[in-house]
């Protein structure tokens, strides 16, 4: 797609480069800035040659994604001992409708910044408490969970300015028992309701719901719910939304059929 006004391309190579000006707008992989007209777009501000490291080891025990890191990238990260999540990273990958050739472009600074309801990588780190690192153009970080970053459907947070660095994952919950489903109306669409569940070594339990809400649903639980508790909880969240990929009864109605299949798998009752 023509990026008709844009007039201007440069790369950031410092943090003191990486904040867009009035009219620029960031590009890590492209495939959604090139995939659509951009006619307020009349700059691009490449990312590509920032040097962040795809994955990092943190001193807790946690994982460090930059931001520029691509899914192809997450996809062939090696499982660090104790790592019981590391399952989900492939499973929200494949949740992404995209091709290989996407995968080795698309970030996963990207997928979360822009804020689809379907957005695997925000799938990902909801399920696994992932937080936001952002630059602030002030000079400031500031760090933020991502299932509070996303507020609806293409919508987040973010400030004026503001650049995602990296995402996240703390220790505890790339410790847990995981599990994932993922529904769509079609076997190659769009996926109509993700939902994943985890528990920590703690025995605390959680649930994310994305794509089928207009933002991330997180159901908190001191350890594994009763079924019918689970289902009222889900039954009741708000952001569920009619498309012509599904109705908001539908995503409703088959989240709580998803969840009901990972807490009998999580407690080892089915």
């Amino acid at each position: 797609m023509d990026l008709t006004a844009v007039t201007r391309y440069r790369f950031a190579r410092s943090r003191d480069e990486v904040f867009p000006a009035p009219g620029e707008q960031l590009v890590a992989g492209g495939t959604w800035v090139f995939s659509e007209p951009q006619p307020a777009t009349t700059g691009l501000v490449d990312l590509s040659e920032m040097g962040w490291r795809p994955v990092e080891d943190l001193p807790d025990g946690g994982l460090r994604v930059g931001a520029t890191c691509t899914i192809a990238e997450l996809v062939a990260l090696q499982p660090r001992p104790g790592f019981r999540a590391h399952p989900l990273f492939a499973q929200c990958a494949n949740a992404l409708l995209a091709s290989f050739k996407i995968w080795n472009m698309a970030t996963v600074g990207g997928n979360i910044c822009r804020s689809f309801a379907a957005a695997s990588m925000v799938s990902l780190a909801v399920a696994l408490d992932a937080t936001a690192h952002i630059w602030t153009p002030d000079g400031a970080d500031r760090d933020l969970p991502v299932a509070d970053l996303v507020i609806g459907n293409g919508i987040n947070i973010l400030g004026p300015g503001e650049v995602l660095r990296a995402v996240d994952f703390p220790a505890h919950a790339l410790a847990a028992v995981t599990g994932f489903r993922k529904i769509a109306l079609a076997d190659l669409g769009r996926s109509g309701a993700v939902v994943t569940g985890r528990i920590d070594p703690d025995g605390s339990t959680v649930f994310g719901i994305t794509a089928a809400t207009e933002w991330p649903t997180v159901l908190r639980y001191p350890r594994p719910p009763a079924a019918d508790l689970l289902r009222h909880d889900i039954s009741t969240a708000p952001g569920y939304y009619t498309d012509p990929l599904g109705s908001a009864d539908w995503r409703r109605g088959v989240s709580a059929v998803l969840a009901e299949e990972i807490r009998l798998e999580l407690t080892g009752t089915r």
